[in-house]
């Protein structure tokens, strides 16, 4: 009994290690008692630096004796785990030149790289780095960046410890003109999507040490210059912009070193789906069900203009797990609903959750004022208004979960419970939010999307699921951060009336629950080729579907995020693809990367609904 206890207890640790991140200060925190108990830190940092550099360079087939190597140090201990790291590379016969790009140094670390033979190229004329000259001239200076950026372009490997956990808003000064001549400026990183993040191949390979300088460390945003990474060695624990959009994308493969930190402690400001999450979500059927018990959704989705959002919404949500769809729509569409899925039920009658939306015209074109769906969908939406002076202030909690995609999104009352979900992509939530009165443009929210995601939460009350190779999704906070509590129950309401029937509810009731910071998950699951037409509008039928199925005590973000996972993995399967936005990190020492090698093939929406099935299968298996 010992033995498995203490082997779920490992299980649940490198669990943690691989799909939940930390905010750089509570990293901090969980370093200091090793620190003051004398474990070296620094030295286990770099010699897993060390290791990892010189792996990469011997994989694209340069001996470590032939291999030049560029370290760009700062003042502070991130720098001092780049110059023990290149120390130790130095010592094994690279040819190091370390760029200081600060004005002090980790001396300690600085002495051992000297004493390694590395070579040391100092840019701010007012350093004071040991034996190196200073108060050079403006000329001077720029010849030695000039210098630094030939040095790093023609090296074999660049290794980044610029700045580290302890960046505060943008890189500026010399670092920042480094960063803006060696890497990107303002821009969400752009490379070809192959499986695993695989590096391009191409010299330099950039190498962070533990974060990629000038992303943002807790945030995930891209706001001035930064360097991207084809690998980030990370120390501890994930920092958060291993995992949230855009620096996800610039940290490459990460390899994380495990410090023994106590996570549980901690608490995790950001997690990954996982197959587990997305497989605790899937209600398995009970000898007694029946299509009543399994979960009943309600989709008014398509029109006259998108009627196959219709058919795929409807399709995706009857291959769910769900016992029963009702759909509401023009004759045309409906029609073509029943030909694709004849078990569907057209009218009203008692549902678990809504979806409605998708393939639905917005509210900028000519037809949007006649079109039969937004007016049905607005008299539903109007249900979940939070208006503290009407009759009954509580009807919108009472209401069932209900997903409001694409054209629903410009309907949406001001206020509404978290059992509401919202499914914009970037252009989508910028619209939302400048109807509310915020500055914004879709730029910012692809530079920034976790800021925004939660401004909309915060303005909106509903849950958000922002769409992306990296999804995020932001809700009312669970109870821990495991899950298993807290969140916004779903629960159905009594009998409402939408444009004269009448659609009845359970009486679940939804208890309100506020907390100062929401809960935030990411899902990653899926490959590059699921950007094609129609896959919002399979993801809403699926999220519709799980929402269904759930107890009223489960987190709705958790729900939600779970059907972004099962969707992503769909996908994944259809197109026969190993590739994924969010990549798990090898942990140094205990763990090996997997060799992807499938890159795959295109797919269109229908392929995501047929491998639904399989997905299920394995995820239960």
């Amino acid at each position: 009994m010992a033995g498995n206890t203490a082997e779920r207890n490992d299980e649940h640790r490198l669990h943690m290690l691989r799909h939940a991140a930390y905010r750089a200060a509570d990293v901090r925190a969980m370093e200091r008692p090793l620190l003051a108990d004398g474990v070296p830190l620094m030295r286990m940092a770099a010699s897993a630096a060390a290791h990892v550099v010189a792996d990469l360079i011997e994989g694209e087939g340069v001996a470590l004796d032939d291999a030049r190597v560029t370290l760009l140090a700062g003042a502070g201990d991130n720098g001092g785990d780049g110059l023990y790291a290149a120390a130790a590379l130095s010592d094994n016969g690279a040819d190091v030149t370390a760029v200081m790009v600060g004005r002090d140094v980790h001396e300690e670390a600085f002495a051992a790289f000297v004493q390694a033979g590395g070579k040391v190229l100092v840019l701010d004329p007012a350093s004071r780095i040991p034996g190196c000259t200073n108060g050079f001239s403006a000329g001077e200076a720029g010849e030695r960046m000039r210098a630094a950026v030939e040095l790093a372009r023609d090296s074999h490997v660049i290794i980044d410890a610029m700045t580290g956990i302890g960046l505060d808003g943008e890189l500026r000064g010399v670092a920042g003109t480094v960063a803006a001549s060696l890497g990107v400026d303002g821009t969400v990183p752009d490379r070809t999507a192959l499986p695993g993040g695989d590096t391009t191949g191409g010299f330099p390979m950039v190498v962070a040490i533990d974060v990629p300088s000038g992303v943002g460390v807790d945030d995930g945003a891209i706001t001035g210059p930064y360097i991207p990474a084809d690998a980030t060695v990370m120390f501890g624990a994930l920092k958060p912009c291993a995992m949230l959009p855009p620096a996800a994308y610039a940290c490459g493969r990460v390899t994380l070193v495990d410090f023994g930190f106590d996570l549980d402690e901690a608490g995790a400001s950001v997690q990954a789906a996982s197959g587990d999450i997305a497989s605790q979500a899937i209600r398995l059927p009970h000898l007694a069900d029946t299509k009543y018990s399994r979960g009943v959704t309600g989709l008014i989705t398509g029109s006259l203009r998108y009627p196959g959002a219709a058919v795929l919404s409807a399709r995706a949500t009857a291959s769910t797990n769900v016992g029963m769809i009702r759909y509401m729509g023009p004759e045309p569409t409906r029609e073509r609903v029943l030909d694709a899925v004849p078990e569907a039920v057209l009218g009203k009658g008692r549902v678990q959750s809504w979806v409605v939306g998708s393939g639905v015209p917005d509210g900028q074109g000519d037809e949007a004022d006649s079109d039969v769906q937004r007016r049905t969908i607005a008299k539903l939406l109007s249900h979940y208004a939070i208006d503290e002076d009407a009759d009954d202030p509580d009807l919108a909690y009472e209401m069932p979960p209900i997903v409001v995609d694409a054209g629903a999104l410009d309907l949406l009352p001001d206020e509404v419970p978290p059992q509401v979900v919202i499914t914009p992509h970037a252009g989508e939530l910028a619209r939302l939010l400048i109807a509310r009165g915020v500055d914004v443009d879709d730029a910012d929210v692809l530079l920034e999307p976790l800021h925004w995601a939660i401004r909309a939460h915060e303005l909106t009350g509903a849950t958000v699921l922002l769409k992306g190779a990296i999804t995020l999704v932001v809700g009312e906070a669970a109870g821990d951060e495991t899950g298993e509590s807290g969140d916004a129950a779903h629960g159905d309401a009594g009998t409402i009336s939408i444009n004269g029937e009448d659609y009845a509810g359970d009486d679940d009731r939804h208890d309100d629950q506020h907390a100062d910071t929401p809960y935030v998950l990411v899902v990653g699951r899926a490959p590059a080729w699921l950007g094609t037409a129609g896959a919002g509008d399979v993801l809403a039928g699926m999220i519709g579907a799980l929402l269904a199925q759930q107890d009223d005590d489960t987190p709705i973000a958790r729900t939600v995020a779970a059907a972004a996972y099962l969707h992503g993995y769909a996908a994944a399967l259809a197109s026969d693809s190993d590739q994924r936005g969010f990549e798990p990190p090898a942990i140094y020492g205990i763990t090996e990367r997997k060799a992807p090698t499938r890159l795959g093939h295109p797919i269109v929406a229908s392929d995501v609904v047929n491998a639904i099935p399989a997905a299920f299968d394995r995820l239960l298996s």
